[in-house]
């Protein structure tokens, strides 16, 4: 999107009035662009319903100091209204009768968005994955629904189409859990998949001692430099996708793609070390994002991310 990076549209700030959640206070941050200009304009009503929906559940699930009690209960109301909408009666809560019009007017799955609701409910009551499918499991509920929503709506839901919107999705909440690592840990979750952990000489203790001091040990830097490799790795199998819905939403998705890849080259660059520093975009990254995207758009099926395994030499200095 040329000077479109400069003009991503943050969810918090464009909803901000309709967004919030009672259980919620705290203002989020959002990597990558959503229902922006890119986007067809006869879809953005709709994906708007949607990530406000998404965004007032994760709300549910992640902020302010309600009770886990409460937050299960805030969902399970969610649930309850959707099986309403289902059966086409009215819903109690405004988030889900939003979605109903769109939900009717493209055929949507409301399967999708009980799996949302499945993921923030893991939320609350999981916070540790032995290994990598666990986690990737969680991100096919968390993340991968909206994605296959989006392509839903602009008709391209084909089986091949939704394996490269999936590996794009996983791999930005990968990337996202990279990123707040520091954050998620003293919110007691740790995304780090213990299996990776162990396999780098690794406990949870190290993780604390990263949050303590604001600072990573060389062994964890490598095991989230490895992290980071997994994310890049599926960032560029499902960059393809773009080329192959074409229009503004291909523009759309290499915008997507490009804003994953310039995270993790950012946290490549703080020597893979989110407890130091955690990544994120700001408006001088535009330009780069820009060059970013028009080269995905040039090398649609042969643009490889970048290496971004290997940390400066020393990244602490």
């Amino acid at each position: 999107m040329v000077d479109a990076a400069a003009q991503q549209v943050n969810l918090t700030e464009r909803l901000q009035s309709g967004v919030a959640s009672p259980l919620h206070g705290v203002e989020h941050y959002e990597n990558f662009p959503v229902a922006s200009w890119l986007m067809p304009a006869r879809l953005r009503p709709a994906v708007i319903a949607i990530y406000r929906f998404a965004r007032h559940a994760d709300d549910i699930a992640d902020e302010g100091d309600a009770s886990d009690e409460a937050r299960l209960t805030a969902l399970a109301e969610l649930e309850a209204d959707i099986r309403l909408a289902r059966a086409g009666n009215v819903p109690r809560s405004t988030w889900v009768a939003e979605l109903m019009p769109h939900v009717t007017a493209h055929q949507l799955d409301w399967s999708r968005f009980e799996a949302l609701l499945s993921a923030f409910k893991q939320d609350v009551k999981t916070h540790r994955y032995p290994d990598v499918d666990t986690l990737l499991d969680y991100c096919s509920r968390s993340a991968d629904p909206v994605g296959q929503l989006v392509l839903a709506l602009s008709g391209q839901l084909t089986d091949e189409n939704r394996a490269l919107s999936d590996q794009i999705c996983s791999a930005l909440q990968l990337i996202n859990f990279l990123q707040d690592a520091a954050i998620d840990w003293r919110r007691g979750r740790l995304y780090l998949p213990q299996e990776s952990l162990a396999r780098h000489g690794l406990g949870e203790a190290d993780v604390e001692q990263a949050a303590a001091r604001h600072q990573a040990g060389q062994a964890l830097r490598d095991c989230i430099a490895k992290e980071a490799q997994r994310a890049q790795t599926m960032l560029a199998r499902g960059a393809p996708l773009a080329s192959r819905t074409g229009g503004r939403l291909g523009w759309e998705l290499r915008a997507i793609v490009a804003g994953g890849q310039r995270i993790l080259r950012k946290l490549a660059a703080g020597g893979h070390d989110p407890f130091a520093r955690r990544p994120a975009i700001g408006r001088q990254d535009a330009l780069p994002l820009a060059l970013a995207i028009a080269k995905l758009a040039i090398r649609p099926a042969a643009a490889p991310l970048p290496d971004l395994a290997q940390p400066p030499t020393h990244p602490h200095r």
